[in-house]
């Protein structure tokens, strides 16, 4: 049975999308699959670093789209409450859903089903389709995987605050990942987080020096240290 969503654009459907993946990493699948894309298609932007979980996925699905695509079937899932997407980001629902959806229209062939859309809706609708047009035809760039120390001035700093302003820093081709705490000594922690850039659009020394030492940021951060620099494509 296919996994239905409902209103992702909205505060309380996105929070509810947050909490199915709190536990999870992909919609349906141990892998990225044609039902994360259906999802992805449906919000209309990216979700604010609030939704912690929906912000994580999000970031992993359009870093995925932009390097290799995804080629997964899925399971099926429909996103109700949302104008529809372009046909090829859609996954199919299963076998099941598929008849009973097609026995429902050949009872109901008199309805316009289009009828009560609005211009507000097919605007959206067409606003939708472009950007995941756009996206699968964007030149596919160069992606490193960075981890990065980020140290607080002393003992009593607010780690909590200290990673909340860190990821606050949004920028084209920043993608921020997962991040743990880690004991320096004498009642410090620093933290270590993980992030994808796209090259050609972020350096890392930059998003450094200009962003994460500089106010209001250095409020907390002391200090930022690269501890890996990996690339991960041409």
């Amino acid at each position: 049975m296919a996994i239905t969503f409902y209103d992702v654009n909205s505060p309380a459907g996105l929070k509810k999308l947050d909490d199915y993946l709190l536990t999870r990493s992909y919609i349906t699948s141990y892998q990225a699959s044609k039902d994360d894309v259906t999802v992805y298609g449906a919000l209309s932007k990216a979700p604010s670093a609030e939704y912690v979980n929906v912000s994580r996925w999000y970031n992993h699905i359009d870093a995925l789209l932009r390097i290799s695509g995804v080629s997964g079937d899925g399971c099926g899932v429909i996103v109700e409450g949302s104008a529809p997407i372009t046909e090829e980001a859609i996954a199919t629902p299963p076998i099941g859903d598929t008849k009973a959806a097609a026995a429902e229209d050949d009872d109901d062939d008199d309805v316009d089903l289009f009828g009560e859309e609005t211009e507000e809706e097919k605007k959206a609708a067409e606003e939708r389709a472009a950007a995941v047009k756009k996206s699968a035809k964007k030149k596919e760039s160069g992606k490193s995987s960075v981890l990065l120390d980020v140290k607080p001035w002393d003992d009593e700093t607010d780690m909590k605050k200290l990673e909340e302003a860190v990821r606050s820093v949004e920028m084209e081709g920043l993608f921020w990942g997962a991040s743990k705490l880690v004991a320096v000594g004498y009642g410090i922690k620093k933290l270590q987080i993980m992030l994808s850039i796209v090259d050609d659009l972020v350096s890392v020394d930059d998003l450094i020096e200009e962003r994460l030492t500089v106010e209001p940021i250095n409020e907390y951060v002391q200090s930022c240290d690269i501890v890996a620099f990996n690339k991960i494509c041409k």
